[in-house]
C-alpha cells in the first residue's frame, strides 16, 4: 500500500495474550490503524501510515513489543495448538506441553518452525523449514527439514524429545541458514531412534467457525471475508475475555480466530459482542477452505471471484485446500493451486497455471499440471474442472477402496441405522453417543431428549434425517 509501511508481530504457537493484545490495539489505535489482518504463519499484520511512524515505534518500544517493519526476517514459529481439545484431543500432546515447549524459544528463529500434532490436519506439516510432528510415543517428536525455496524433505533418523525442540531448532536455523542441512554433529539431545514410519491423517478441514461446543464449554471461530478484523471489535473482545477469564486468543493459518473455553453462562455476552459488531460467523465452505499470500489484495479480489464462481455452480470442495500464488517467491500451502504469471509475449497479460499435489493432500510433496498459460476470462471454469476431478478421484477411491469379496458381502452384518444432521452432514450414532452433549453411548435416537441439537452446527432434533452406513459414505 502506498503511503504506509506493513508492520508483523508474531505471535509464538498462534496463541496471543487478551492483554497483550488489547495493549498493542490501543497503540494502533492511537496511530489511526482502524484494522489488521492476521496471516498464514499466525502473526498480526497491520498497515501503519508514514505519518505515524515515529510515534508507533516509540510507543512499541516502551511498551517492549517485538515488531517488525516492511519485512518479516522471523516468520514466527506455528504450531497445532489452535487445534487442541476443539479438533483434535485423546492423544498425549496437550495444551500444557505445547506451552513448555514454547516458552523454550528465548530467540526469534530467522527460518520458519511449525510444531504439529500429527493427529490433526488443521495446520500445515511441511510448509516450515524446520518441522516437528507428533510421534506415538509420548514426549518425543519427528523431525524434517527443508531447505528454502525447495519442496525435499531432509529426515532425522531420531525421535527429538519435547524439551530439546527449542535447544536442536537453534542449532538447525544456524546450519540451514548457512547452506547446511546435515545432521553430523548435533550437540547432545534427549532422543530415540525411530521405530515406527510417521502416519498422517487424511486432509479433512474441520468447520472452524461460528460457536460450537466442546464438553461442558464452547469455542467460538470468527472468519471475515475481506481478511480484516476492525480495531474497535479485536479491543471488545480482549475486555470481554479479560471479564470472563479467557487467558488466550488463537490464531490460526487460515487468517482467522478461536476463542476457546467460553463457559455456558458467558454465551450471551460473546453473542452480544458479534451483534454490536455485525461479524457473520456463518460463510459457506467453499469460502473457508481457500490458502492465499499475506498482505495480497489482487490474490484476495480472486479468490473472491472464484467462490462466487464456484457458489453459482454449487460447487461441493469438501476434503480439499484451494491456494492462489501471485508473487514468485511466496509459498502456499494447497492441494490445488492457481499460480499467477505474466506472458513472456504481453507482459501486461496475466496468465495462470493450476498445479495439484498428486495425492490431494496439501501437505504433500509430489506436484503435477492441471492446465498451463490459462487466461483470466477461462479460469473459473478451468478451476471448477480441476475441483471435480478431484471429486470424481474420491468417488473411485470410496468405491473400489477395500471392495468385499462375495463370500464377505454375504456375511457382513446389516449396517446399523445412523441420524445425520442436515445442516451440516454430522452423524448420531447410537454406538458411540455425542459426549459434547454428554450423550453416553447405547442411547437410540429416538430416546434423546427433545431438546438435543447437533453438538457441531446447533441444529434442532428435527434437523437429523434416518440414513445408514453405505448412504454416509456415499455423501
Amino acid at each position: 500500500m502506498t503511503g504506509y509501511y506493513t508492520i508483523r508481530v508474531n505471535f509464538i504457537g498462534g496463541i496471543a495474550s487478551p492483554g497483550e493484545l488489547q495493549k498493542i490495539l490501543a497503540i494502533a489505535a492511537e496511530c489511526d490503524i482502524k484494522q489488521v489482518r492476521f496471516g498464514l504463519r499466525q502473526q498480526m499484520i497491520m498497515y501503519l501510515s508514514y505519518t505515524h511512524e515515529k510515534a508507533f515505534i516509540s510507543k512499541m518500544n516502551a511498551a517492549e513489543v517485538d515488531f517488525y517493519i516492511d519485512d518479516n526476517p522471523h516468520p514466527n514459529v506455528i504450531s497445532s495448538y489452535v487445534s487442541e481439545e476443539v479438533f483434535q484431543r485423546g492423544n498425549w500432546l496437550s495444551e500444557g506441553i505445547y506451552k513448555d515447549i514454547l516458552d523454550a524459544f528465548d530467540y526469534n528463529p530467522s527460518l520458519k518452525i511449525n510444531i504439529s500434532d500429527s493427529q490433526q490436519s488443521f495446520t500445515p506439516f511441511f510448509s516450515g523449514h524446520i518441522n516437528f510432528i507428533s510421534s506415538d510415543q509420548p514426549n518425543f517428536w519427528h523431525l524434517y527439514l527443508r531447505e528454502p525455496k525447495s519442496n525435499e524433505l531432509i529426515t532425522y533418523d531420531k525421535l527429538v524429545f519435547s524439551n530439546e525442540i527449542a535447544k536442536i531448532s537453534k542449532v538447525l536455523n544456524e546450519r540451514i541458514s548457512a547452506g547446511n542441512t546435515s545432521f553430523d554433529g548435533l550437540p547432545n539431545i534427549i532422543s530415540v531412534p525411530v521405530e515406527k514410519k510417521l502416519k498422517l491423517p487424511k486432509f479433512t478441514l474441520p468447520y472452524y467457525e461460528g460457536f460450537n461446543r466442546y464438553g461442558k464449554k464452547s469455542w467460538l471461530g470468527i472468519y471475515r471475508r475481506g481478511e480484516v478484523f476492525e480495531t474497535s471489535f479485536l479491543q471488545d473482545l480482549c475486555r470481554l475475555c479479560l471479564k470472563t477469564k479467557i487467558g488466550e486468543i488463537c490464531l490460526t493459518p487460515w487468517k482467522s480466530i478461536i476463542i476457546k473455553n467460553i463457559q455456558e453462562e458467558d454465551r450471551n455476552d460473546w453473542s452480544g459482542l458479534l451483534a454490536k459488531h455485525d461479524i457473520n460467523v456463518r460463510h459457506a465452505a467453499n469460502e473457508l477452505n481457500w490458502q492465499i499470500e499475506d498482505t495480497s489484495p489482487e490474490a484476495l479480489e480472486l479468490k473472491n471471484k472464484l467462490v462466487r464462481h464456484f457458489n453459482k455452480k454449487d460447487l461441493r470442495t469438501f476434503g480439499i485446500c484451494l491456494g492462489i500464488k501471485t508473487f514468485p517467491k511466496t509459498e502456499v500451502y494447497a492441494s490445488i493451486l492457481v499460480k499467477q504469471k505474466k506472458s513472456k509475449v504481453l507482459p501486461f497479460l496475466k496468465l495462470y497455471d493450476i498445479t495439484y499435489t498428486t495425492d490431494y493432500d496439501p501437505n504433500g510433496r509430489k506436484v503435477a499440471f492441471f492446465a498451463k498459460n490459462v487466461f483470466g476470462i477461462a479460469l473459473p471454469e478451468k478451476l471448477r474442472k480441476s475441483v471435480l476431478e478431484f471429486n470424481e478421484h474420491i468417488a473411485y477411491e470410496s468405491r473400489f477402496k477395500d471392495l468385499p469379496k462375495k463370500d464377505e458381502e454375504e456375511t457382513r452384518k446389516e449396517q446399523p441405522v445412523l441420524h445425520q444432521c442436515s445442516s451440516c452432514l454430522t452423524i448420531y450414532d447410537p454406538a458411540y453417543g455425542d459426549e459434547m452433549n454428554d450423550i453416553p453411548p447405547g442411547i437410540n435416537f429416538e430416546n434423546l431428549p427433545e431438546e438435543y441439537c447437533c453438538s457441531v452446527c446447533e441444529s434442532s432434533k428435527t434437523a437429523f434425517i434416518l440414513t445408514n452406513t453405505e448412504e454416509v459414505a456415499l455423501a
